[in-house]
C-alpha cells in the first residue's frame, strides 16, 4: 500500500513540474546556486531599450566595483545606490542600478543581482 501511494505521489509531482516551470524564468547561476525570478518580475525584453534610454535620460551614476557583474553576485552594502524601477516598466519587487557600465536589477534586502539588463 505504501509503495502504491508513493508511486501516485511521484507521478503527480512529475506531472506538476512542467506547469510550475512555466511560471518561472531562470535568469542564471552563480556560485553553484540557481537564481530564479518570476516571469513578470524583471524588465521584459521588449521594454529593455526604453529602460536603457530612461537610465541615460535620468543620468543614473555608474558605480565601479571590483567583483564581476553577474546574476547571483551581491553588491556591496555601501558605495552603490539602488533606485526604484518606474511603474511604467512594470511592477517589480526589485531595484536597479548601474554597476561597471551594466544596468542590473537587484533584490533590495540581499542586494543580490537578479537580472543584467542588456
Amino acid at each position: 500500500m505504501r509503495n502504491r501511494l508513493f508511486a501516485i505521489a511521484a507521478i503527480a509531482g512529475a506531472m506538476a513540474a512542467p506547469i510550475a516551470a512555466q511560471a518561472q524564468t531562470t535568469i542564471g547561476t552563480a556560485g553553484g546556486s540557481t537564481v530564479v525570478i518570476g516571469e513578470h518580475e524583471g524588465i521584459a525584453a521588449d521594454q529593455r531599450p526604453a529602460f536603457r534610454e530612461y537610465i541615460v535620460r535620468e543620468r543614473v551614476p555608474n558605480y565601479t566595483i571590483s567583483e564581476r557583474v553577474i546574476v547571483g553576485s551581491v553588491l556591496p552594502e555601501t558605495g552603490v545606490t539602488v533606485y526604484d524601477v518606474p511603474q511604467s516598466f512594470g511592477m517589480t519587487p526589485y531595484r536597479y542600478t548601474v554597476v561597471n557600465g551594466r544596468t542590473v536589477l537587484v533584490e533590495p534586502r540581499s542586494r543580490r543581482i537578479v537580472q543584467v539588463v542588456d
